[in-house]
């Protein structure tokens, strides 16, 4: 078995989809971290029972939030953390502190689009193919090792909203999927820095 800390910022879509999904596996979602006390994602998190972290970064440089975001993941047991809509770009105190692997959802195509904006940034291009990219988070934006990438040809959407719902349908098909192969791999201490099919 092993533990998975979820990082979001909004409506909690992908925190959904991957509760959801390791409700039905050994593993266990043990904490939502959040920026924003008020959002959806808190809501949900509440009627799944997942306790939620707050993270307090108003007024504060953003290590001192990471440090206390650290001693929350050690002292749940974390072994993985997912970032589902996280609107903070993470730190080396982070990212370095953080024993495990940490992994991102952007909705794109990468290395084309990265960072806010993604979906209209993509549609918007004139991109044959629109989708979504899972990766190992490094130092950069949405720069580290891809884990996965899944795609649609651009005309088979008719506009900007069928393109969110579609990108939006492979992410929740996805995420789950890749998180709980990771969280396999590392259960048997056998953590993959390649791809997951």
């Amino acid at each position: 078995m092993a533990n998975l800390a979820v990082f979001a910022s909004g409506t909690g879509s992908n925190f959904v989809a991957l509760a959801d999904d390791l409700a039905e596996s050994a593993h266990s979602l043990v904490v939502l971290v959040t920026d924003k006390q008020n959002a959806p994602a808190v809501e949900r998190a509440a009627e799944r029972s997942i306790p939620v972290f707050s993270a307090q970064y108003k007024g504060r440089e953003r290590e001192a939030a990471e440090r206390d975001i650290l001693a929350e993941l050690e002292r749940r047991g974390c072994d993985l953390v997912a970032l589902a809509g996280f609107m903070r770009i993470l730190t080396p105190t982070l990212i370095d502190g953080f024993p495990g692997p940490i992994v991102n959802i952007p909705p794109s195509l990468l290395p084309r689009h990265p960072g806010i904006g993604a979906i209209e940034k993509s549609y918007h291009s004139g991109d044959t193919e629109l989708g979504i990219t899972i990766h190992y988070v490094d130092h950069g934006v949405d720069t580290g090792p891809v884990i996965l990438q899944r795609s649609f040809k651009r005309d088979e959407v008719a506009d900007l909203t069928a393109a969110e719902a579609r990108i939006h349908a492979l992410e929740h098909r996805w995420y789950p999927t890749v998180v709980r192969d990771l969280l396999d791999h590392i259960a048997l201490g056998q953590i993959r820095q390649g791809a997951t099919q």
